[in-house]
């Protein structure tokens, strides 16, 4: 005795959600990344590039090819200091 199709709806709703919401997740994730494939394997070395990358262009990924810094960005400093107590 076969099964009837009927049994066989919800399964298929359910892989249907699932599927649409793994893609809607892929979605998501390439636009934060602007564009580009996620990373693997970032080290601090990477995270220094990003944060510098951020601070130049706006963007965590974004890279820019002009060879001098835009106005403001010898101000930018990432190093957060204390301050002096005398």
């Amino acid at each position: 005795m076969g099964v009837p199709f009927e049994a066989l709806i919800p399964y298929g709703i359910m892989l249907a959600m699932f599927g649409v919401t793994g893609a809607g997740l892929s979605k998501i994730r390439h636009m934060q990344n602007g564009g580009k494939r996620a990373r693997h394997s970032v080290d601090q070395w990477d995270r220094v590039m990003m944060d510098r990358d951020r601070r130049l262009t706006g963007y965590l990924r974004g890279q820019t090819d002009n060879p001098s810094a835009p106005a403001g960005f010898e101000l930018n400093n990432p190093w957060r200091l204390e301050k002096r107590i005398l």
